[in-house]
């Protein structure tokens, strides 16, 4: 956390300096641009070394200063190795010098795309020159190579790390590795790694137990591995149904079945519930001794708990009842049965209507009954894809074969109608199911609450939620929260309140959800006090506030132009250890530039930036309004190259902050060329900007011009030609400058074949020559080799008929 941002946090203590001896230095505004350009001259310069050269030198900074920022922004492999050998020759030469935390970066981004020739190569390297890798950087290294099954050269790092180099890699990369030798059947050397991770405090987790227990139990060593499951609760790792269904398995699997059941009748007792896992694990190893009446009695007890036993449960079943000369042509009916139904059941989720269709014919050809589940199956799938008719003759089908449409079948219709937004006709259903005596359940009453909610008729869900709770059904806590946001939405704020309040009465916890859609409310009426309350109630429920909660209440404070009360809730969400997420500080950032902060707000931007969070068009779209406010006409400018450069789509908003700022600072645009640094370019935008201004170009038009044009250049063609609707809407004709800005990006999409249709305006012969200049003009903008084929295209269009270019 930046200590600009923490500065503005009241009431906080100052938190003691932590001492770092060769850390590298934060990432300032001005190491932010350095980092952006050398990524956009290894992108996109053809003789980047020499534009390489002459941006460090111009900045007077060391490459050692930025190089691990640059390797940590970089997302492909090639790029960065491009940079490393350009810069490791300037060492060589003894002008630039790698440090540690550079050579670490660049060693986790070889890792993660698992170069490993390059990674022994950097190793080796940095051995060479006496350079730590970091702590973060090994762990990478180590994971992707036992992810890669290359477990041995994962040891081997892993050695280097707590021998060489004395970092203990993380959890993260330790788990890796004994999943990686459990597969290799490395046990003895699986359980040292685990002693090394157990020595350490908090270093073990559920996911490190499980792995090793797993392997034990695979290797028939149950009892060692009960052992380390029961010695290591309290050590990072508490007791989880996934341990219990191990070590049935294990039990089972070692021909010791006795034990796999009396185990298995412990868990409730230890506060735990079996799953169809654990069922299915136990129910194997009783096949195996044939021991079907316990059996039996699971698979009463399993639909007893809502379980529903598998295809290949049952299967596995019936292979052992024959096995043990139960052999009865039933048995093979029911086989057949219950694999043709599990068939049909799962083509018709996957929605392959036409083989579902297909199986249940050779189905009953083969003179198998389809199922009540096989019906309702289609039926789901038919409703889903709005095939009614067909939906209702399998009701109809389904009833003539005996099998009377339950609960689940006209659930299955009544959710695919809702689906489709046919909400009025799931009603319909609902009574039908009502006069047949079928009295609809929680599912079903809280399918068509969505479908009121979704549809806006909040009314008739408000007199179904009462029903609901008259029959004292729970309704679910999405479905409710979004009742409550749909008043809310629609201005009834206490509307919203009692229907909260009514279930809560009713002894229904409105979960979290319910809780941040009531602090949304009343953040959005400003009543910031009440929304501080409901949190405070929401804690004393056992609901711990999360991203959502905080950032509603921060940006609810934001917009009551409260800086100082958003920055109090900012400090309780990090001393609550809630990470911030882009709406916080989005939000955090639009309330320093509202305070005339700007200085703070792009202090933030960077801070985001440095958490690992990237930037979305709200976040840029308020920085560029707030510094065209200021009048700061390059850093708005340097921000709209970011985001284009990001791949950020531009809005609306962004487009009038961007029209309305250029063309209302053409003087500051002077003034500010006038104060550059020396060999220190302005952004792309203000550039083009510049230039049509200089050629007498009407300020309004040269602004859409020159925002079409960096659109067209960062490959957001589509981008510029809405923006180009719009233009023609607010009366602006496009002009050649804009043309020949879409032919370029055409050209760099590899779109240029179809340019006649996709530029959504025409020019004139006379506008075509204004457009080859330009061409020439703009072409140092563009990536080498890219203005040839745009200008064959004006060029030839002056010896065909000028009328073909003047239309329109």
């Amino acid at each position: 956390m930046s200590k600009t941002l923490l500065s503005h946090i009241r009431p906080l203590h100052h938190p003691k300096p932590i001492q770092r001896s060769s850390s590298p230095l934060p990432l300032t505004s001005n190491f932010r641009i350095l980092v952006y350009d050398v990524l956009r001259i290894l992108k996109t310069e053809q003789r980047w070394e020499e534009s390489l050269d002459s941006l460090f030198v111009s900045t007077e900074t060391e490459v050692s200063e930025v190089a691990h920022f640059v390797f940590d922004k970089i997302r492909e492999p090639d790029l960065g190795l491009k940079f490393f050998d350009w810069a490791s020759a300037k060492s060589d030469c003894g002008g630039f010098t790698f440090n540690g935390s550079a050579c670490s970066s660049l060693l986790k981004l070889l890792s993660r795309f698992r170069l490993f020739d390059e990674v022994e190569s950097l190793l080796e390297t940095m051995k060479c020159k006496g350079l730590t890798p970091t702590r973060e950087a090994l762990s990478v290294a180590i994971q992707a190579y036992a992810e890669a099954g290359l477990v041995d050269r994962a040891l081997v790092h892993y050695n280097a790390a707590s021998g060489v180099y004395n970092s203990f890699p993380d959890v993260i990369a330790c788990n890796s590795l004994l999943n990686a030798l459990v597969k290799s059947h490395k046990l003895d050397i699986a359980r040292r790694i685990y002693h090394d991770m157990v020595q350490r405090d908090d270093f073990v987790d559920n996911y490190s137990v499980g792995i090793l227990v797993r392997g034990l139990c695979k290797e028939g060593k149950v009892e060692e591995a009960k052992k380390l499951m029961e010695q290591s609760w309290g050590k990072g790792c508490v007791p989880h149904i996934v341990f219990y269904n191990i070590m049935i398995d294990g039990y089972c699997k070692n021909g010791d079945s006795g034990k796999a059941i009396k185990l298995f009748r412990e868990l409730e007792l230890k506060g735990f519930l079996p799953t169809l896992e654990t069922y299915g694990a136990l129910i194997s190893g009783l096949c195996k001794e044939g021991d079907f009446e316990e059996i039996d009695k699971l698979l009463v007890e399993m639909k007893e708990r809502g379980l529903n036993a598998n295809v290949r449960l049952l299967n596995n079943i019936l292979d052992a009842r024959i096995k043990h000369n139960h052999k009865t042509e039933a048995s093979k009916t029911i086989r057949y049965i219950v694999t043709y139904n599990c068939l049909i059941s799962g083509s018709s989720r996957d929605g392959k209507l036409q083989e579902a269709e297909e199986l249940l014919q050779e189905a009953i050809k083969k003179g198998l009954e389809p199922t009540l589940t096989t019906y309702t199956s289609l039926v789901h799938i038919y409703s889903q894809q709005g095939n009614f008719v067909k939906a209702s003759d399998l009701l109809i089908e389904m009833t003539k074969k005996g099998h009377t449409p339950d609960l689940v079948a006209y659930g299955a219709l009544i959710h695919g109608l809702v689906s489709t937004g046919e909400v009025d006709v799931a009603l319909v259903v609902q009574d039908t199911m009502r006069a047949k005596g079928i009295v609809p359940d929680m599912t079903v009453y809280n399918i068509l609450l969505s479908g009121l909610c979704k549809k806006g008729r909040l009314p008739a869900a408000k007199i179904l939620l009462a029903e609901m709770l008259e029959k004292n059904l729970s309704p679910d806590a999405f479905v409710n929260a979004t009742l409550v946001d749909g008043f809310i939405r629609n201005g009834k704020l206490e509307e919203a309140r009692r229907i909260f309040e009514l279930t809560a009465s009713k002894g229904i916890d409105p979960g979290i959800v319910g809780y941040n859609a009531m602090v949304k409310g009343y953040c959005k009426f400003g009543l910031m006090n009440d929304a501080m309350l409901f949190l405070k109630k929401m804690m004393r429920g056992d609901h711990t506030p999360d991203q959502f909660t905080y950032s509603t209440i921060i940006d609810g404070y934001i917009k009551q132009n409260d800086l100082h009360g958003a920055l109090r809730i900012f400090g309780q969400m990090l001393k609550r250890r809630c990470k911030p997420n882009v709406v916080t500080y989005t939000s955090l950032i639009n309330g320093f530039c509202r305070s005339g902060e700007s200085d703070t707000a792009e202090t933030t931007f960077a801070e985001m930036e440095s958490c690992g969070l990237e930037p979305n068009v709200v976040t840029y779209t308020t920085l560029i309004g707030s510094f065209f406010k200021d009048g700061k006409l390059r850093k708005a400018c340097l921000y709209f190259d970011r985001m284009l450069f990001h791949k950020c789509v531009p809005n609306d908003f962004t487009f009038n902050y961007l029209v309305n700022g250029l063309s209302h600072n053409v003087a500051a645009l002077r003034a500010g060329e006038c104060q550059l640094p020396v060999g220190e370019e302005s952004p792309l935008c203000q550039q083009v900007f510049g230039c049509m201004i200089s050629d007498g170009w009407e300020p309004r038009a040269a602004a859409y011009s020159s925002v079409i044009f960096c659109l067209c250049r960062y490959r957001m063609v589509d981008t510029a030609i809405y923006l180009c609707d719009r233009m023609r809407i607010k009366g602006f004709v496009p002009d050649p400058v804009s043309f020949i800005a879409m032919l370029h990006g055409l050209s760099l999409e590899r779109r240029l074949p179809e340019w006649k249709t996709s530029i959504p305006f025409s020019i004139s012969e006379k506008e075509v020559r204004t457009a080859i200049m330009y061409s020439q003009k703009l072409n140092r903008f563009l990536p080498t080799g890219f203005m040839a084929d745009a200008l064959h295209i004006l060029y030839n269009s002056l010896e065909e008929d000028p009328a073909l270019y003047s239309q329109g």
